[in-house]
């Protein structure tokens, strides 16, 4: 393999190029590793940052970097991503013609492509790698390499193909990446790939900013309903198990207003391009899907992530609830959960003909059912399972570390089903048992007498889904196992039989009622300025229509949160923007600082200099010493609200926090655009609101200047800002 005489210089393209201030955990061992001709083998958790240490070596390094990227769909999006930025990049696959695909050659014998991406299944056509031979190459760099492995959970045979790059092409090194990869299956990628001696990187699985939540699966789809109502205007994700509760599930959401498309195997290509292109594109807010769709997805504004029925295995469960907050954003994955989802599982599970295969799926499926059921840290559970310890008491940020499932004394409900269990001799399934606890009048408990078991009907008083809960807890806290039989029934454990005797107590889990209606999607780290960031998002969709590619290639949801609170309106202060590299400065820079400037100019009571300090490390030769944030701006705003709820006006607040007015309004600006319920009469004159009201029906709430000029002093703007942020909830004007 080549060995690099020199260290190239990776600080100066990281900025310029990329738009990052520092490396992120891990990528600068990675992207070193690879200048120096070693292979690598990284597992990365999505969002990590992955794609620049493959990107930012072939952008130094003399060559072209091949990339094989899983499915062509998402291809022409990478591309385009790479090519904003400056970066030469192409893709070979069969959605170019054949004059497209010379092009691309062309490009390449003349060294004009520092990226090339192509699908693993070209490996495999005749000729292919003998028409790499002649080419300059850098390096190869296989994402999604967990599909090479048979012990992985996505096994794709194409990635077979792989396997002779190393004998083929012994000079390049091979870098190979995945999010999910257990010590298992990380020692059969590199054995299969041929890696050698390589640089071994195991990232955290811990991905800090995505808020994890379990929740009782009822009426799924009005659960589901809820949630998106909560939270007006976020992109995110529904899976599906099956091809039917896809379209039953996005039709639905359609009719209650929500803009949903679905996504599974059975529509045609076209159709599925055309869904993911207008989720992709922010047309839609919410993509119905079975995990047809999603690997390699690069969308990185995903606020949520659901899952209305059980997923196969926890490592499609991380990967999936990894498409959301790639920005680094807050993102919430939440997880309808409910045992009747478990046979339906066992089903397809039993249908394998391989026994080693089957008692590893039913393993996985058992592990993936405990993480629904147990009501411990999500987090910890996520990570023990990847072998990775997670050491805080408290990882505030899931459902279980922040309170919202509470335990209550459960001792005679439990009692009375595991009697039912044993005095019908611990051979029947879950149905039955609930069925005889209250009391149903059915055929099959007639014939076989259990009309007359003592606690027939000692549960009437309750529904059967309360039974259902109480005994789906059972099994969680191992008082009642299930057999792995092709009906499986249920038998008391020797804690259960504790608890029948009265030696132990049992204690169940509840979900609180919420005290108050709140957003379930976490508000970003930063406490930015909420109508100049939708400004700024019509902007970036404006200028991604007239480029035909995604908003987020653009720039960042992060990006736009960040100018939004910082106002930068010279190229320096600009620079300082996360993903702002020369060529986004050059391409977009003098569109955004005009947006930014007509802001401040209708906002006078704004400057660059009082707007809120950017919670970020910033780029440059003499970097100052940033004050440290009493509070973090998520909870400066909470702080704000609970204020408010006991009933304090905005100048009492700014007295009692020890912030300007206009602060307190901007809070208050962002909790009306959350939902909350705020009256504004608390906060000025009824004649001063309905004044207000009056001229924004009359100008239009685009801006506040015209209105508060109107107002000939009866207005200030912060009064402005609070009637503006109510009409907007409740239709523009």
């Amino acid at each position: 393999m080549t060995q690099t005489t020199t260290s190239p210089d990776i600080a100066t393209p990281l900025k310029a190029v990329f738009g990052f201030p520092a490396f992120r955990p891990n990528q600068e061992e990675i992207i070193r590793a690879v200048l120096a001709g070693r292979d690598v083998f990284a597992v990365m958790p999505t969002g990590g940052g992955k794609s620049l240490c493959y990107q930012l070596p072939a952008h130094v390094m003399p060559g072209t970097g091949v990339v094989i990227s899983p499915l062509i769909s998402l291809m022409k999006d990478q591309v385009d991503a790479a090519r904003e930025i400056g970066l030469r990049a192409d893709y070979l696959n069969s959605s170019l013609s054949s004059a497209e695909k010379a092009q691309v050659f062309q490009r390449l014998r003349t060294g004009k492509c520092d990226l090339l991406y192509l699908a693993p299944e070209r490996f495999a056509m005749d000729g292919f790698l003998a028409g790499l031979d002649g080419l300059n190459l850098c390096l190869f760099a296989v994402d999604e390499a967990h599909c090479i492995s048979e012990w992985g959970h996505d096994f794709r045979p194409d990635y077979l193909a792989l396997s002779g790059i190393v004998e083929r092409f012994p000079a390049v090194p091979v870098a190979a990446f995945t999010a999910t990869a257990t010590h298992r299956v990380q020692q059969d990628i590199v054995e299969r790939l041929g890696l050698r001696a390589p640089c071994l990187v195991r990232a955290s699985f811990n991905r800090p900013n995505l808020f994890y939540k379990v929740v009782a699966k009822d009426d799924v789809r009005r659960q589901i309903l809820e949630f998106l109502r909560s939270c007006p205007g976020d992109s995110g994700i529904v899976y599906r198990t099956t091809r039917d509760s896809v379209e039953n599930t996005a039709t639905y959401l359609t009719q209650h207003g929500i803009e949903a498309l679905p996504y599974h195997a059975g529509l045609d290509n076209n159709t599925r391009k055309k869904h993911q292109d207008a989720f992709n594109r922010d047309e839609i807010t919410v993509i119905v899907a079975t995990i047809a769709f999603g690997m390699g997805i690069d969308k990185s504004n995903v606020r949520f992530v659901l899952h209305g029925d059980l997923p196969k295995n926890i490592e499609s469960y991380y990967q999936e609830t990894g498409r959301a907050g790639r920005d680094g954003e807050p993102a919430s994955c939440v997880l309808f959960f409910g045992r009747g989802d478990i046979p339906k599982i066992r089903y397809f599970i039993d249908q394998m003909q391989n026994e080693t295969e089957r008692e590893a799926a039913v393993y996985k499926l058992n592990r993936m059912a405990r993480y629904g059921g147990v009501h411990a840290c999500r987090r910890k559970q996520l990570l023990a399972y990847f072998g990775e310890s997670y050491d805080p008491p408290n990882c505030e940020t899931c459902d279980v570390c922040l309170g919202e499932v509470e335990h209550v004394d459960a001792t005679r409900d439990a009692q009375i089903l595991m009697s039912a269990i044993v005095r019908t001799r611990q051979r029947f399934g879950a149905m039955h048992i609930v069925d005889l606890v209250t009391g149903s009048d059915t055929q099959r408990i007639r014939a076989l007498g259990h009309d007359r078991v003592k606690t027939y009907g000692a549960g009437s008083d309750k529904p059967k889904k309360h039974w259902r809960r109480i005994l789906d807890e059972l099994i969680a806290q191992d008082c009642v196992v299930r057999t792995d039989d092709q009906y499986p029934v249920l038998r008391v454990t020797e804690r259960g039989m504790a608890v029948c005797r009265g030696e132990d107590a049992f204690r169940a889990i509840r979900q609180k009622e919420p005290k108050k209606k709140r957003r379930k999607t976490a508000p970003s780290a930063l406490d930015y300025d909420v109508a100049m960031f939708e400004a700024l998002r019509a902007l970036r969709r404006e200028i991604a229509a007239e480029q035909n590619v995604p908003p987020f290639v653009v720039f960042s949801d992060r990006a736009l949160h960040e100018m939004a609170c910082a106002f930068p309106t010279t190229p320096g202060a600009m620079r300082a923007i996360t993903g702002v590299g020369e060529r986004k400065l050059a391409q977009y820079g003098d569109a955004f600082m005009s947006v930014i400037r007509r802001y401040l100019e209708d906002h006078p009571e704004l400057t660059p200099a009082s707007a809120p300090d950017l919670l970020i490390t910033l780029p440059g030769p003499e970097k100052k010493e940033k004050k440290k944030s009493k509070q973090p701006r998520a909870q400066t705003v909470e702080a704000t609200w609970a204020l408010l709820e006991q009933g304090m006006t905005c100048t009492e607040i700014a007295k009692e926090r020890g912030l300007t007015a206009t602060t307190i309004t901007g809070h208050i600006e962002k909790l009306i655009a959350q939902g909350r319920a705020i009256d504004p009469d608390r906060h000025m004159d009824v004649a001063a609101r309905l004044e207000a009201e009056r001229l924004f029906a009359e100008h239009g709430t685009g801006s506040l200047k015209p209105v508060v000029a109107a107002a000939n002093g009866a207005l200030t703007y912060d009064q402005a800002r609070i009637v503006r942020a109510v009409l907007r909830q409740k239709k523009p004007y």
